[in-house]
């Protein structure tokens, strides 16, 4: 083979494989809506957000991660030094959290008017969460992926123009009874942050 063929040939083949790399970003963008997948230092991470949860003293009681998974949101929680037992969690619907009660924090992230509840038929708020379990050393996690909100921009994105909280309450949400489960006291609350 002379230099120029073999030159030709090796021409050849990047091209080829720039057009397989062309053909490989087409697909992965229409699969994942526009978004490359994440790769560390190639492409930009999903959005995500975080929370200090904190109590009525101001106290650090816990921390929040919120991370975008496609279509879904995955929320991590974890709790310390609160009183033990069953408690509501849910998003509200204003990033403030100003002590004691943390009645700034608005209602529920509700933009589809919905009823409060996980079993109500007419509902749930989209800042429903499931409860979460704090055992008797004061410490609880919940982990739980919810497809009715996104850090990403639009109608149910939690970072709106007033933000959005991470509230836990005293006692267990019913997951019925509309606005807010019985579930009694703000007891902790942490403003949502957009993570850099």
């Amino acid at each position: 083979m002379s230099v120029s063929a073999g030159t030709a040939a090796v021409a050849d083949r990047s091209v080829n494989g720039w057009r397989r790399a062309a053909c490989f970003v087409t697909l992965t963008l229409a699969l994942t809506a526009c978004r490359l997948p994440y790769y560390p230092g190639l492409t930009r991470p999903p959005p995500a957000g975080t929370a200090r949860l904190a109590d009525a003293s101001g106290r650090q009681v816990g921390r929040a991660v919120l991370l975008q998974e496609g279509g879904s949101v995955r929320i991590l929680i974890d709790l310390t030094g609160v009183a033990p037992g069953t408690k509501g969690v849910h998003i509200h619907e204003v990033g403030r959290c100003d002590a004691p009660s943390f009645e700034s924090a608005g209602a529920h992230f509700n933009p589809t008017k919905a009823q409060h509840g996980r079993a109500n038929p007419r509902g749930p708020h989209a800042g429903d969460l499931p409860n979460i379990t704090v055992d008797a050393t004061g410490r609880g996690h919940l982990e739980v992926s919810v497809t009715r909100v996104t850090l990403e921009k639009g109608s149910t994105s939690l970072f709106d123009a007033d933000g959005s909280a991470l509230i836990v309450h005293e006692s267990a949400d019913d997951l019925y009874t509309d606005p807010a489960g019985n579930s009694g006291a703000r007891v902790a609350c942490g403003v949502i942050h957009r993570a850099e």
